[in-house]
């Protein structure tokens, strides 16, 4: 822990970590509270698309956290980012929330749903057959098919639910087609998390609950790796990887008692 406490930046995914739904996990506050008494660099680096930064810093200020919204960085602003880079003034047909809508709109990137040049999957509460009937039909037109993130599920109050990978499967299966997923554990979101914090690999650190996106993409990164099991991760299941995280804390509450 005490090798945790010098690290001079801190990585932090949300769901499973700061909150379940609509509902602060224990510990988070304190441990927010540590960051700024310590005047550590953070970032929350999430790979939901669903919500704008502008929409996490008002979550996270219902619950009780007040924190700046430059410290959110998300999936949704990485594709984008992404895309823009790779086809400026592409176009797009892009099933999400206006997370990833609104970061595409920003990136200059249009909708178009004739013949896009991209076929972008995100979260999206009203994902539904059609959706993977236009998105299979573009993508054996020539759109380009990518993902914002490679979770399989996500955690929410009560359990979990089928996440971004889950949705893409079918349209992967219809295609033939394997999606280009641009969330962790992609070196590309890895390395603009650690251009906004500031600090070099090895000073910084990761905390996250997820062993297949956050602990390997921090192992990758040469970051330091602690997962928390307060989200998709059980104790037994970390067995079935061939990494493990330096550091395994029940959740965030464990991390936050390095500020007594």
């Amino acid at each position: 822990m005490e090798q945790l406490r010098a690290k001079k930046g801190f990585i932090i995914d949300m769901d499973g970590v700061i909150y379940h739904g609509n509902r602060l996990l224990p510990g988070a506050k304190e441990f927010v509270e540590w960051l700024y008494r310590e005047e550590k660099e953070f970032l929350f680096l999430t790979n939901s698309s669903r919500y704008t930064p502008k929409e996490l810093q008002k979550k996270l200020e219902w619950m009780g956290l007040d924190v700046d919204q430059s410290h959110f960085y998300t999936s949704a602003l990485a594709t984008a980012a992404f895309i823009s880079t790779q086809t400026p003034e592409a176009t797009a047909y892009a099933v999400g929330e206006h997370g990833l809508q609104n970061a595409l709109y920003d990136a200059g990137i249009t909708v178009n749903e004739i013949h896009p040049d991209y076929v972008i999957i995100g979260e999206a509460d009203n994902y539904c057959y059609d959706h993977i009937v236009k998105a299979t039909k573009f993508v054996n037109d020539g759109a380009r098919l990518i993902g914002t993130n490679y979770d399989l599920t996500g955690p929410v109050e009560g359990g979990i639910v089928p996440a971004c990978r889950a949705l893409m499967a079918p349209i992967e299966l219809a295609t033939g087609k394997q999606a280009y997923y641009v969330g962790k554990p992609n070196a590309l979101m890895m390395r603009t998390g650690l251009r906004i914090l500031g600090v070099h690999s090895e000073d910084a650190a990761i905390i996250g609950d997820r062993m297949d996106t956050d602990i390997v993409a921090g192992i990758e990164s040469g970051l330091d790796t602690v997962l928390v099991l307060s989200g998709v991760t059980a104790p037994g299941m970390i067995e079935e990887f061939p990494y493990r995280p330096r550091l395994v804390c029940n959740g965030i509450g464990d991390i936050a008692a390095l500020g007594d």
